[in-house]
């Protein structure tokens, strides 16, 4: 994907990109100590820090390597995004502080998170994701029961937020999941694509993994709606608890009373589904 590969060093920090691209803008935010340059959306992301306070600055405006759209695109998509972070604001999702136009571009600032995200394709590639002792996919899977299960909690609390303020979750995956392994914390990022209901698949096959994708997420002209959501929080615990498109059992690490929620809310028919997250989560707590 992509044409060129231009190197860029920002205070000591190697990225690449397509295309030329001044980021001169960015030492009045602070110093660079990381960047996240492998996206494909067509955003780059900057660790930055200044008088020992950590940002991450999301920005969109240059040419990623990974990304072959309009740059133009990119930037219309950040600046809708915006709305959503301050609308959706919530302790389990990372939080915005500040975000405008910048560098021939537009930039999101958010608090900085100590996590680790749980999907990264770049760094270690399936199957290494799963066998990785450093993979944060695999140490996430290695932790005990209870702790993932706290953190899906998380994710499914953040989810019946959502869906009383009347969006539905496009393109939420497990690369929307920072872990910190430390304090046995989570926080979902990358909401960009999350939309206010009602909403109609326009696109056919949408934004997403197909992981956690239902079948109308690839139905252009279906509605995708607050089932649509139940079946990505029961794709979500089949990826952190099972074997994720194998739904078996015997691929599944919690109870069989867990695994007969889950399993209801990846029912491919929707009508068997449960019919919002809210009550979703209200029959995975009786499970538990």
């Amino acid at each position: 994907m992509g044409g060129k590969r231009l190197r860029f060093v920002v205070d000591g920090i190697v990225f690449g990109l397509q295309e030329e691209h001044d980021f001169g803008w960015l030492a009045n935010y602070g110093k660079v100590f990381c960047v996240f340059d492998r996206q494909d959306s067509g955003n780059i992301a900057f660790g930055i820090e200044r008088g020992g306070i950590k940002k991450l600055v999301k920005f969109a405006g240059a040419k990623p390597l990974r990304y072959s759209g309009k740059p133009e695109d990119a930037v219309a998509r950040l600046k809708e995004a915006a709305p959503l972070y301050e609308e959706l604001s919530h302790p389990h999702l990372v939080r915005l502080e500040d975000h405008f136009a910048v560098g021939g571009g537009y930039a999101l600032v958010f608090e900085w998170f100590d996590g680790e995200c749980l999907h990264m394709p770049d760094m270690f590639p399936p199957p290494k994701k799963y066998t990785d002792p450093e993979s944060p996919f695999y140490r996430f899977r290695q932790l005990p029961l209870e702790r993932r299960l706290e953190a899906l909690d998380c994710i499914f609390e953040f989810h019946v937020f959502v869906e009383k303020k009347g969006f539905v979750a496009v393109d939420f995956y497990d690369g929307s999941i920072l872990y910190d392994f430390k304090s046995n914390s989570i926080r979902i990022c990358d909401i960009d694509f999350y939309r206010k209901k009602p909403y109609i698949n326009s696109m056919g096959r949408m934004w997403g993994s197909s992981r956690f994708m239902s079948p109308e997420e690839f139905a252009l002209g279906a509605p995708i709606d607050a089932k649509t959501n139940v079946f990505n929080m029961g794709a979500v615990a089949f990826v952190l608890l099972g074997g994720e498109l194998d739904r078996s059992f015997s691929k599944w690490g919690a109870s069989p009373g867990l695994h007969e929620v889950a399993e209801k809310a990846v029912d491919k028919e929707r009508n068997a589904r449960y019919s919002t997250v809210k009550e979703y989560f209200e029959a995975w707590k009786k499970a538990r």
